[in-house]
Order: C-alpha cells, then sequence, then structure tokens
C-alpha cells in the first residue's frame, strides 16, 4: 500500500490540478455601479472616439497659431456650451478647459500667458482685446481620438475590474457590463471541539476561528459565501452537510477531517457521496494533508485543521481556483523576489510557505518571518505581507539570499 508520505504532490502540479478542473461559470449583466471587483466576460470596444471632439487642455483662449498679437475676444466656449461662431483671423474667443475648440482655431493660449484690457471706444461700443504670445498648431488641445479610436478594442474578457477599468467603463457610455458570477462557496469545518465566538468554552473546546478566516478569505477573493457551518466528529452529521453543501455551491471547503484517524470522516463522506478525488498529500508546509476532488464542475478542497495550515492552503489552491470560475484569464498570482534577511532551515522533503512581513529598500524588497512557524501560530498570519517559498533541500537558506515570494491579498 503507497503512504501519503509516497505520493505527495509538488505544489505547482498540485495548483496546475486545480486550474485544470475549475472552468468558468456563466456570465450574466452586472450595473456598472456593481461591478467593481468582478471579472470582465466580454471584450469591450469603442463606438466613439474619446475625447468625442478636440477640446481644450487650458483655461485661456482659442487662437490661430502665429506671432504675438493683440486679438478682438469675439466669445466663449464653455465645458458643455461650445462657442456658436466659427474664429476669424485678428480674433481671439475664450475658452475652459475642456471645451469644444471652435471652428477654425488652431491653438489655445493659457490665460496666464496672456495680458487683456478693456479694448478702446465709446463705452457702449467697448470690445475686450487680449495679447498673446507666439503660439504653434496644437498647442494646449487635446485632439479628438487622442485617447481612444472609434472602435479600438480597450479591455479584454478576463481583466479584473478595478477603479481604472469601472472609470474607463462609465467614459464609454456602458451602464452595465457581461462579468463572471460571484461563485459560491460553502466553508465546513469539522471538530467536536469548536463553538462559535460569544459562547463559553466548556472542558478542552476552543473557538472556531478557520471558518471565519476561510469566509473571509473567499469573499476577498469575489466569492459569496452561501453557507459556513461547523460540522461534528460524525461520519453520517459529515455525509449531511457535506451533502447540502454540494447542492448549494461552485466550490466546497472543508477544513479538517482528510487525515486517516478513527475521527476523521471527510474523505468517507465524500467517496459516499461521489466526489472524486484528484489528489491527496501536498509537499508543503504548512498543508501536507491537503486534498481536493471534483463531483461534476463542483470543487471540493478539503483543507487542513490547523488555522495557518488552512489558510495558506486556501491562499495556494482555492483563491486561484475561484478565480477561474469567476472568469479570471489568468488567476492572479503576484509574485516577485525578495531579500531575506533571516536565515531560515530548509525542510529536507517539502517546500515552505513561510510567513513574512515585507519592507522595501534601496536595493528592492526585503522579507523577514513573523516570528514562530507553527501551524497552529494564528498570530503570525497578522503581520504577514507574503508567503516566502523556501525549496525542500538540506541546510538552510541564509539571510542575504534572494527568494521567491507570493504577496498576500
Amino acid at each position: 500500500m503507497t503512504s501519503m508520505a509516497e505520493r505527495l504532490l509538488d505544489v505547482a502540479m498540485a495548483r496546475e490540478s486545480v486550474l485544470a478542473a475549475a472552468r468558468p461559470l456563466p456570465p450574466e449583466p452586472v450595473e456598472l455601479t456593481a461591478a467593481l471587483g468582478r471579472v470582465l466576460a466580454e471584450d469591450v470596444a469603442s463606438d466613439g472616439a474619446l475625447p468625442p471632439f478636440d477640446a481644450s487642455a487650458m483655461d485661456g483662449f482659442a487662437v490661430l497659431a502665429g506671432e504675438a498679437a493683440e486679438l478682438e475676444v469675439v466669445g466663449e466656449s464653455r465645458a458643455g456650451h461650445p462657442a456658436d461662431r466659427a474664429l476669424r483671423p485678428g480674433e481671439a474667443i475664450r475658452i475652459s478647459t475642456g471645451a469644444v475648440v471652435p471652428e477654425g482655431a488652431e491653438a489655445v493660449v493659457p490665460v496666464e500667458r496672456t495680458e487683456s484690457d478693456d479694448g478702446i471706444g465709446p463705452a457702449d461700443r467697448r470690445r475686450e482685446r487680449v495679447h498673446v504670445p507666439e503660439r504653434s498648431p496644437g498647442d494646449h488641445i487635446r485632439r479628438s481620438g487622442e485617447d481612444v479610436g472609434a472602435g479600438e478594442l480597450v479591455l479584454s474578457a478576463g481583466v479584473r475590474l478595478g477603479p481604472a477599468e469601472v472609470a474607463v467603463l462609465a467614459s464609454l457610455g456602458r451602464p452595465e457590463i457581461l462579468c463572471g458570477p460571484r461563485p459560491c462557496v460553502a466553508v465546513l469545518v469539522t471538530g467536536d471541539e469548536l463553538v462559535e465566538p460569544g459562547t463559553p468554552l466548556g472542558q478542552g473546546q476552543i473557538r472556531d476561528a478557520n471558518a471565519f478566516a476561510l469566509a473571509a478569505q473567499a469573499e476577498r477573493a469575489g466569492a459569496r459565501v452561501v453557507r459556513r457551518a461547523v460540522v461534528a466528529d460524525d461520519l453520517e452529521a459529515t455525509v449531511a452537510e457535506l451533502a447540502e453543501a454540494l447542492e448549494i455551491a461552485d466550490a466546497v471547503c472543508v477544513s479538517g477531517g482528510v487525515s486517516v484517524g478513527p475521527h476523521d470522516h471527510v474523505k468517507p463522506a465524500l467517496a459516499r457521496l461521489g466526489v472524486g478525488e484528484r489528489f491527496w498529500g501536498v509537499a508543503l508546509r504548512p498543508g501536507k494533508p491537503t486534498w481536493f476532488g471534483l463531483r461534476d464542475r463542483t470543487l471540493v478542497f478539503g483543507l487542513p485543521g490547523n488555522p495557518v495550515s488552512a489558510m495558506v492552503t486556501f491562499h495556494l489552491f482555492a483563491r486561484p481556483a475561484l478565480e477561474r470560475l469567476a472568469g479570471a484569464a489568468e488567476p492572479a498570482r503576484p509574485r516577485a523576489f525578495a531579500v531575506l534577511d533571516e536565515t531560515v532551515a530548509r525542510h529536507p522533503l517539502r517546500d515552505q510557505a513561510v510567513r513574512c512581513t515585507v519592507t522595501v529598500a534601496s536595493d528592492g524588497w526585503h522579507v523577514r518571518p513573523t516570528g514562530p512557524q507553527g501551524s497552529h501560530v494564528l498570530t503570525s498570519m497578522l503581520r504577514a505581507d507574503a508567503l516566502a517559498v523556501i525549496p525542500a533541500g538540506e541546510g538552510e537558506v541564509p539571510a542575504g539570499d534572494r527568494v521567491d515570494v507570493e504577496l498576500l491579498r
């Protein structure tokens, strides 16, 4: 019989297995006011030029190009209220930032570079005049289509919409956009010892933190948590909870109960419910007993029971899967290299995900472990900005070496 230690899966291969099983869910229309953080499910092209007309980049005067001159002010072009006539030689039209450049105008002179007077002649026929310096064609004019040309592809499907993307969609006149849905996630934690926060602790009991941590991570990844429950260490209870979760969720995350002890019922319960195992056991510290399987299109993650292990494995495996379900073209993996400021011992058989703080120095990013790295030390996650990936091997990684880091979000 092959032991778990003999068939531990490489971390990268485990992640590839998860992503291969995660297929994007059908898209849905979303109002632009609710689109922040969603994944775009359609290519978006402009149906017109941006800006839609030649516009002034400054408050000043629209004029012809040429030498310094004194010109008669014959009108005004304000934002939203274009001038009612074309410009002729010897004239200037006062203009506001963003206003339409009048027909015939070749440049804009900023108001601070001009001098004006009240004109000459009787008061009832006095006309304002302005002294302008030399100017060249195109000075301080924003040309139509300078930002986006008509018919130009602006955003591609698979992009996660941030504030800039939402702003561009608004500028294109899109009140509604097709997006990937928010995947539904059920979070189950197993253990007779677990009680809800606010409940007095009995003998041998601890407060449940995992369900809250995993639900928060799921929501941060853009998912919608449809169930959060503590499951007793009982096979029938585990089967019942998992059966309900499989019916309502696109992804089920179970923390604890995936080992082979007499009170670990998750694997036999999943087998009874027809969830096919893809892998069990990853060459990772913390997170070795991670399990992953599939029933139809529903993803099931059996995550370790230790709180840090649960959070780390969710970040490495469940988070990119949820992004793929939501339609992300390439699930975000914000990775970089950083200088290790403290020596870290290697594990001979498993890669380590070391919780680290990140600082910036003149030679780039630096990382330092947050303290004791036990998988039960939940407070080690408080100061963690990233996971430093320490490859398996003998000896240690000395301070000063550059290591691969994956940023936590």
